[in-house]
Parts: structure tokens; sequence; C-alpha cells
């Protein structure tokens, strides 16, 4: 981290308003994009944005710059952003860990789909997957987090992240799959 980004945070640590505004200015625009991945509504992703800066803002004497503040920002919105969806969905169903079963697999091709699927395509399947393979799905291939840092954020075992991956990943293959004569090949 460069020097002028550690005296901004420390600026920050003592609740100079100028500081907080021009650290809010440098990663709103960003942050603002994945809370959007999330929740798809500009107004509930502002939101998103303006609470966990808040969150950050208070909680700026527990950041040790083990990682960078854009990554331990992205964190808080990432949280946020579950919440939100989480909150909508307050009768969602618990996974039982009990029927879940590990799959790992290292399939070269198993993301592969034809040329003629687009990335909007992609994004929208993704979309229609219920949450708790979207979550999961997302974090993993477009946040870039693994298993353990998946469960952390989740609050699921590394087995839940593991298998709701490759569920996801399988009901995304379905639902990529080009319509041929009215069913899918």
């Amino acid at each position: 981290m460069n020097t002028f980004q550690v005296d901004i945070i420390e600026q920050c640590k003592q609740n100079n308003r100028t500081a907080q505004l021009t650290l809010y200015n440098q990663y709103c625009d960003g942050m603002f994009v994945v809370a959007m991945r999330f929740v798809k509504d500009s107004m509930e992703a502002e939101d998103i944005v303006q609470e966990s800066f808040l969150k950050a803002f208070a909680k700026l004497n527990q950041y040790k710059a083990e990682v960078t503040f854009g990554a331990w920002l992205k964190r808080i919105v990432i949280n946020k952003s579950i919440d939100c969806l989480k909150s909508k969905k307050a009768n969602m169903q618990e996974l039982d860990e009990v029927h879940l079963k590990v799959v790992d697999h290292t399939y070269k091709d198993e993301w592969l789909v034809e040329d003629t699927i687009s990335l909007g395509e992609v994004k929208k399947a993704i979309l229609e997957l219920p949450d708790k393979y979207r979550f999961v799905v997302m974090l993993y291939l477009i946040e870039g987090y693994d298993h353990q840092e998946i469960s952390e954020i989740l609050n699921i075992s590394e087995v839940a992240s593991r298998t709701q991956l490759y569920r996801g990943k399988s009901k995304l293959k379905t639902l990529l799959t080009p319509l041929r004569y009215g069913t899918r090949s």
C-alpha cells in the first residue's frame, strides 16, 4: 500500500471528513458494481455501498492492512449484499448438511459452453439459479474466493460450499445448454 493511501486511512481513523470523502470517492464506483452483481437494483446497491462505508469507517481501527483496503471493503460490501438478499428471503430453507456429499471434480472442460453463448446469457443464467447456488457460484467464479472464504462469508461449511458450487455448476450448465427442437440435448 502506498504512503498516500496509508495517510488517508490514518486521517480517516481520526474522523477527518475530507479524508473519508477522498477514500469514498476512490472506492464507491467499484463497490457499487460489486453490490449490483448481487442485488440487481441500483437503489439497493447504493444503500449497501453507503452502509458498507459507514461500517468500514466505524470499524477502521480493526483494519490491519493484511490485505488492501479495497479487498477489506469489498468483503464488507459482499456481506451487506448477501444480508440484504437473505432478509428478503427470510423463509429460505436451511440445507441439511447430513444430506450433502463432498464433490470436487477437476475436469478440464467442466465450464466449457458453446461458442454461441454470450457473456450476457451466462450472467442471466446465473441469476436464474436458486440463491444457495447463485451466491456460491458468484463468490467462486466472479469474485474469486476459495471454499474456505466462501464458508466464512456465507456461514456454511466448506463441504456445503463445494457441494453447492457443484450443484450450481450443474444447473448452470443445464440452463446454458441450447434448446434444439424444443428440448435440451
